[in-house]
């Protein structure tokens, strides 16, 4: 088994950092001060154990009974959960591939085993295949990463209607998208939704992240959930954050018309890149090579993601910054390509 490699975290000097897919514009000032409000003697108290302010938010913004939701220290850990849950050893847990290369240790720690369906190239659902594999976890990121591809709303719900077991939906990016599986609650049982607030809400150092699903899954998962696993100043941040809901659908959409641009200017430097539904780009091109141009770039004081794998090594995933971000790595990009 291998550690899980995050994107690089750089120190010594200042980096355009567009390889981890944060959001370039900050929380909104109310947040701020609330979790400075926060910095007081209360720290030495427990947090809530069962985060029921931030859940009780959650029901009322996405339209579900807070009994159906779970507030973790990032999706990361209630995907962990997930697999503590339900996997046990040699389960079989499906997903399509290339997507969040975390899974595969998610599962290995439980003694699962991973079945790895292969996406086209144009990353359309390979709903037969994952269906084949008789899972008792079908995990689907959508938008995918690292493609930044979408799936529609009714393609989810006939994979969610066809497997055998949970699906669970990956849902980290969907407030840069249009949709989202939580509506699907209603009619399917044995679906989980899981989303972040690192990405769309600013707010990955405080490593937030929300669950949604049927009561009866959520008594279960509860009974291997840490006790007090997400702290007293991120549940603070998490509820400033759903009471200033507009303001992270401000800057979503101050995203997305950046990634429009960057796409196309990319497309007019001669690279392919996927259509995207997230913050981010995945683009590719055969020469220079990705591993020539991720290190050109990083020669300028610019990070970008390179992935090493076979179906990933000509390609490049980008953050969508700031428009000013957005112009700095394509100007750079037309400079090694003409070079």
């Amino acid at each position: 088994m291998q550690a899980y490699v995050p994107g690089e975290q750089p120190t010594g000097g200042t980096y355009l950092k567009l390889n981890t897919n944060e959001n370039p514009y900050p929380p909104p000032p109310a947040l701020l001060d609330r979790v400075r409000d926060a910095c007081s003697a209360e720290l030495r108290l427990y947090p809530d154990p069962e985060a029921r302010a931030v859940r009780q938010r959650m029901a009322a913004l996405f339209g579900v009974r807070p009994e159906q939701t779970m507030v973790g220290n990032g999706s990361d850990e209630l995907l962990g959960i997930l697999m503590r849950s339900f996997v046990d050893p040699d389960d079989v847990v499906a997903y399509a591939h290339p997507t969040y290369s975390y899974y595969q240790q998610l599962v290995q720690t439980q003694g699962g085993r991973s079945v790895r369906v292969d996406y086209p190239d144009d990353y359309a659902l390979p709903e037969d295949e994952l269906v084949a594999a008789n899972a008792k976890l079908t995990l689907l990121v959508n938008p995918n990463a690292p493609s930044g591809t979408l799936l529609a709303q009714d393609r989810v719900a006939a994979l969610a209607r066809r497997v055998r077991g949970l699906l669970v939906v990956d849902e980290a990016y969907v407030d840069f998208a249009d949709g989202g599986a939580i509506p699907l609650l209603a009619d399917a049982a044995n679906l989980v939704v899981v989303r972040t607030m690192s990405k769309s809400y600013s707010l990955a150092g405080m490593r937030l992240g929300m669950a949604f699903a049927h009561a009866d899954l959520m008594t279960g998962m509860a009974k291997v959930k840490d006790h007090y696993n997400v702290n007293r100043l991120s549940l603070l941040a998490a509820e400033a954050a759903l009471d200033h809901i507009d303001d992270m659908r401000r800057n979503a959409t101050r995203i997305v018309a950046t990634r429009t641009w960057l796409t196309a200017q990319l497309r007019h430097l001669g690279f392919f890149v996927w259509d995207s539904a997230a913050n981010f780009v995945l683009c590719r091109r055969s020469e220079p090579s990705a591993q020539a141009i991720y290190a050109a770039l990083k020669e300028r004081r610019i990070l970008v993601r390179h992935f090493a794998t076979p179906r990933l090594q000509d390609c490049l995933r980008i953050t969508v910054g700031t428009d000013e971000q957005a112009a700095a790595v394509v100007a750079a990009l037309a400079d090694i390509v003409r070079a």
